[in-house]
């Protein structure tokens, strides 16, 4: 049985749904669709230089990377090669394939350090150290039951602030980006960003097939966005909220609780019975919020580095 590496084929619907297969067999707590796979790569920025890899065996999907480089960020030379296999296709090299053409391909491009998440499960972290990565830090995916858990009841509003969706900003959302520019720069991470493209982020973040404008929410204090929950799904029952955060200068006056629980709520009268988010382990205020909220952790991932050239 002889397992091939190729770049995937995004205009080739088998090629997507397998792709997507994979991913969503390998990380079931992470959104992904054939559409919005096929829209990451016709729409990634060019200096990226992303490639979404498959490993083929017998003309089926069993192993997928998405590899590129770190283009918003200050610190050049950093990229990230992120592999999942099927579980059931395990132990026939396709891992180690992908990985080498993502590492030749990121070497081309002046990358200098790679990063790579890796759910914590000891098969996995003794493939990622087999090649050459150390640990670095962790995060975790949460579950909320919606069908069945309690959410905190909606509160009432300070007299200053009035809540919004991401659709009341269709017309010129680009006062959400400055926000989530913003709150994106101080997230725990081991890699600086940058946010200062608008055009990038219309295409990366609000025009996204995924993004949810209508169970995004918005609170605003004195006409000026402060906080917000941003809000993904599949169109059929997949929720999560992909960003939560609040400008600095709003922090403290617990907007982005009233942001989210907003979102829960309206998301759970159009029916979605799970919600799902992810916290960096350093991140101490969104994991106090959403323990609030009575997420549970469903998964831990950790990210893993190494150094190259």
């Amino acid at each position: 049985m002889t397992v091939t590496v190729r770049d995937l084929h995004p205009e080739v619907r088998a090629d997507i749904e397998g792709f997507a297969h994979v991913r969503r067999l390998a990380l079931p707590f992470y959104l992904v669709t054939p559409d919005s796979l096929a829209y990451d790569l016709t729409h990634a920025h060019p200096d990226a230089h992303h490639r979404s890899l498959v490993a083929e065996e017998h003309g089926e999907v069993i192993g997928t990377a998405q590899v590129g480089i770190v283009h918003d960020s200050p610190e050049p030379g950093q990229g990230y090669v992120n592999v999942y296999v099927h579980p059931e296709r395990a132990r026939r090299g396709a891992g180690s394939l992908l990985v080498r053409a993502a590492e030749e391909h990121l070497a081309a491009q002046g990358a200098t350090r790679l990063f790579s998440w890796v759910l914590d499960e000891p098969g996995n972290r003794a493939f990622a150290e087999r090649h050459g990565y150390r640990e670095s830090r962790s995060a975790r995916f949460l579950r909320l039951d919606l069908a069945n858990g309690t959410l905190p009841p909606l509160q009432s509003l300070p007299l200053d602030v009035e809540l919004r969706t991401g659709a009341d900003f269709a017309d010129d959302p680009r006062p959400l980006f400055e926000l989530d520019a913003e709150t994106m720069s101080d997230e725990p991470s081991d890699i600086a960003y940058e946010f200062t493209d608008y055009e990038a982020w219309l295409k990366g973040t609000w025009n996204h097939p995924l993004i949810s404008h209508e169970l995004t929410s918005v609170a605003v204090v004195d006409g000026r966005p402060a906080a917000f929950s941003a809000a993904r799904t599949d169109g059929g029952t997949w929720y999560g909220t992909v960003m939560t955060g609040t400008a600095r200068a709003f922090r403290g006056r617990g907007l982005a609780k009233l942001a989210k629980n907003d979102s829960l709520h309206r998301a759970r009268a159009a029916g979605f019975t799970e919600a799902f988010t992810g916290n960096d382990a350093g991140n101490g205020p969104m994991i106090a919020i959403n323990k609030w909220f009575g997420y549970e952790i469903c998964a831990t991932e950790v990210r893993y580095v190494r150094e190259i050239g």
